[in-house]
């Protein structure tokens, strides 16, 4: 049974409300996806923050008209799985994980910043670490210097301890 007007505008409400605080909107198709396999995924999203849903693609046009995942519009044909996130990576990461594992999701495309990703994007967007990873390595390369500092002068006391005695 379809939507009536009042729950179709809840749902671009709802949507547009998830589109207005992210920087990624990814797109794909889940045809021959068996439940179980989409209820892990949907486990999984929601694990990683991200908002994901099967939604009616006139509807999701709609919310997106005047924002910058406008340019996805054009993709939004067929039966599509769409998955949003205020992390720029997650939305990309959960849905090409899942689909290095399940041949039956196929990523279509995506939007970040503004820009229309194709397939090539979306995974070299996936690849990139999540922000946590990216401050540990960062601190760790602020702490190395002090390290490497700290073990030369603790060889050096040692040395002249040993030169002493």
């Amino acid at each position: 049974m379809g939507l009536n007007l009042d729950e179709k505008k809840a749902v671009v409400a709802e949507v547009s409300a998830r589109i207005a605080a992210a920087q990624t909107m990814v797109v794909a198709e889940y045809s021959g996806l068996p439940v179980a396999h989409l209820t892990r995924l949907r486990a999984q999203a929601r694990a990683a923050g991200v908002y994901l849903r099967v939604l009616k693609n006139t509807l999701v046009r709609r919310a997106v008209e005047g924002s910058v995942f406008a340019s996805l519009a054009e993709q939004m044909t067929g039966p599509l799985i769409y998955s949003i996130s205020a992390d720029p990576v997650a939305a990309a990461k959960v849905l090409s994980d899942f689909a290095k594992t399940n041949d039956k999701l196929i990523l279509k495309a995506g939007s970040y910043a503004g820009e229309l990703l194709d397939q090539a994007g979306l995974q070299r967007l996936a690849s990139v670490p999540s922000r946590e990873v990216l401050l540990a390595q960062l601190l760790g390369m602020m702490q190395a210097p002090v390290t490497g500092f700290a073990c030369a002068l603790a060889a050096l006391a040692k040395q002249r301890e040993e030169a002493v005695a």
